[in-house]
């Protein structure tokens, strides 16, 4: 009982996503005696569910995020999960199957609503009991109403993407960790305390609806606001699962991108822009967006990072819009200018 205890205190003390992933499968791990547990994303692209692990800890070891070879991959089908496929189309609570190798899975969506984007998955040589089943299932319900509460906290009301108060700290998140010392960077449990090639980095791309007035004007707000609904959408098929996107405000929209090299970030920002391009918006017909992106430089400020991203949003809408352009070879070319002064780059 006392160990529940302090998983549960420990679970309700953050308020940050990957910190409860790796406080609940640390649980999970002690109290079930299992052999491995997971945190499994639930992601829907173009029509099509695939499931990706986030987080796992093996006996033994201590609970990490996962790190995947190719991240511009979504993962893997639903369908190769076959039993967690009907569980989810049933809107059970649980499910569990025998692999081939003798190992029972025991699978357990985290509803929000009618809504499954979280699983936990839990590998163990042998049935659990009922009272094991019982106690997991507190620490699931636990799981999943604080966050419900994250969620709630951190989401704009109108797009369900991040807000604003959501961007400043995970930015500042990102800042840190990939500032530390090399030596702190081995703990296992955040996901950005990670090597990185010399070709990897992190992005942060600023997008902007093109004539958004004009839609607005002409349309109406009721329009406006299914426009932008539309473009979260958009945005949530087109960028990668483990990428950051948030509403900044109006039609404004940032995304973090993390881990990738500039031809990757470049071939997600493009699609995402051709998508929306393509995209047949009711009532509305074709609407456009310009982008803006910037590498991040942890020894920067976050007002320079994002001051640099909007300087090339505003030179893509300002040569004909829906355009997606990069800062450091607009300045590499000549077409933006930064000078130094007091160890801080500023725009003239």
């Amino acid at each position: 009982m006392d160990s529940l205890l302090k998983h549960m205190v420990d679970m309700t003390g953050h308020r940050d996503h990957t910190m409860l992933d790796i406080s609940v499968i640390s649980a999970v791990q002690e109290l079930a005696a299992a052999s491995q547990t997971r945190v499994l994303a639930l992601t829907s692209v173009r029509g099509q569910v695939f499931v990706r692990s986030r987080a796992i800890i093996v006996a033994g070891s201590v609970a990490r995020m996962e790190e995947h070879n190719d991240p511009t991959l979504p993962g893997e089908p639903l369908s190769d999960y076959p039993a967690l496929a009907a569980c989810i189309k049933r809107h059970e609570a649980s499910a569990d199957t025998l692999c081939a190798d003798g190992r029972h899975l025991l699978w357990l969506p985290i509803w929000i609503g009618d809504q499954v984007t979280t699983c936990l998955e839990i590998t163990n040589p042998t049935p659990y009991t009922g009272a094991t089943i019982q106690v997991i299932g507190g620490i699931v319900s636990v799981y999943r109403n604080f966050q419900n509460l994250l969620d709630y906290s951190e989401r704009d009301s109108l797009t369900g993407l991040l807000n604003r108060k959501t961007f400043d700290d995970q930015l500042a998140k990102i800042l840190h960790s990939r500032g530390e010392p090399e030596a702190d960077k081995q703990l296992p449990v955040d996901e950005e305390r990670r090597h990185h090639t010399d070709t990897e980095r992190q992005w942060l791309a600023v997008i902007d609806v093109d004539h958004f007035k004009l839609v607005n004007d002409k349309f109406g707000h009721l329009y406006g606001d299914e426009v932008l609904i539309l473009i979260a959408n958009q945005l949530q098929s087109s960028f990668r699962s483990q990428d950051r996107i948030f509403r900044f405000g109006g039609e404004e929209f940032v995304v973090l991108l993390r881990s990738i090299t500039l031809e990757n970030a470049q071939k997600i920002i493009d699609r995402f822009r051709t998508n929306v391009e393509t995209h047949d918006f009711p009532q509305v017909g074709r609407v456009t967006v310009s982008v803006g992106f910037v590498s991040i430089n942890a020894y920067e400020a976050p007002v320079i990072i994002l001051g640099r991203a909007d300087q090339a949003l505003y030179y893509a809408k300002s040569h004909g819009r829906n355009l997606a352009c990069h800062y450091d070879e607009l300045v590499a070319k000549g077409l933006l200018t930064t000078i130094t002064s007091n160890d801080t780059a500023e725009f003239f």
